[in-house]
């Protein structure tokens, strides 16, 4: 399914996939994330249970949507579009977007290496395998 010049198909199963690694990604490393947040357990299922407590993960769903559709665009303008096309479209505007702008935010924010790590990490993997799928796909 297309339009403009963009398939929504493969945007919404990028979107997806981003999403569901990044559950992946904080469920296997919730233990250095909360100590490199400085949060307990404790702290984030009360954080939960008020008013508002499940936003952060449809701002994360409706964030991985944007960045799919965006990445889709820049896919579709670079020419060829194939797996490896993608997955390094997604990897180097990991690096010169994505990476540039957390680290100099951390810095600034006397954020821990290792939180700038996990989260910048979780980044790469999550356009890396999105730009994957749409150039798979198709834009």
């Amino acid at each position: 399914m297309t339009f403009a010049g963009i398939n929504y198909i493969a945007i919404l199963i990028a979107a997806v996939a981003g999403w569901v690694a990044g559950a992946i990604w904080y469920m296997v490393l919730a233990k250095p994330w909360m100590a490199a947040v400085g949060l307990t357990r404790e702290e984030i299922e009360a954080s939960r249970q008020q008013p508002g407590g499940s936003l952060p993960f449809v701002y994360a769903f409706a964030a991985n949507v944007i960045m799919a559709w965006v990445l889709a665009g820049l896919i579709g303008h670079l020419g060829t579009v194939t797996i490896r096309g993608g997955a390094i479209s997604g990897a180097l505007c990991w690096l010169g977007f994505v990476m540039t702008t957390m680290l100099v935010n951390y810095s600034f924010g006397m954020r821990s290496r290792m939180l700038l790590l996990i989260d910048g990490a979780h980044w790469l993997v999550v356009l890396a395998l999105m730009g994957a799928i749409i150039g798979g796909i198709g834009v």
